[in-house]
């Protein structure tokens, strides 16, 4: 009888430049959601002055409710785990409805702003392909509870 770690193939390692472009692309997003979850709650970055109406009304709702405290914690606590290089494919997992939220924004309310979401959203799928082996399990069609 084969199980199923037997079925999966050994990945192949990388390239040392597909080691360091991940490394790089991981870095490089940790930071801006370090500078951008620090900002909800430090606002350092001042809002700028000539914002829609729509966007205005969507961002104070947003914030009365709390959504954008949560939002600003999940930020940071995923930029330090990219940062540290721990936990990533976690982050990652985190990241993703903060990346849809960022992109259905854009689309509904700001479209012209669109071009730093699809470059985050670039990044984050870059990433999961590079650690889509921890990611693995969790996408099979049928699993049983239990240890495994």
């Amino acid at each position: 009888m084969t199980d199923a770690a037997s079925l999966i193939s050994e990945p192949r390692p990388k390239s040392p430049a597909g080691c360091i472009a991940t490394s790089i692309v991981r870095v490089l997003l940790g930071l801006l959601f370090l500078v951008f979850g620090l900002n909800g709650f430090l606002n350092f970055m001042p809002a700028p002055k000539d914002l829609p109406p729509d966007v205005i009304v969507v961002t104070t709702g947003l914030m009365k409710g709390g959504y954008m405290t949560v939002v600003a914690g999940t930020e940071v606590l995923v930029a330090i785990l990219l940062l540290i290089n721990r936990f990533v494919p976690l982050a990652l997992a985190l990241l993703a409805p903060i990346v849809v939220g960022i992109l259905t924004f854009h689309i509904a309310i700001a479209l012209a702003s669109i071009v730093p979401g699809v470059v985050v959203l670039l990044m984050e799928l870059y990433l999961a392909w590079a650690y889509r082996g921890a990611f693995r399990p969790m996408l099979q069609s049928k699993v049983s509870p239990g240890l495994n």
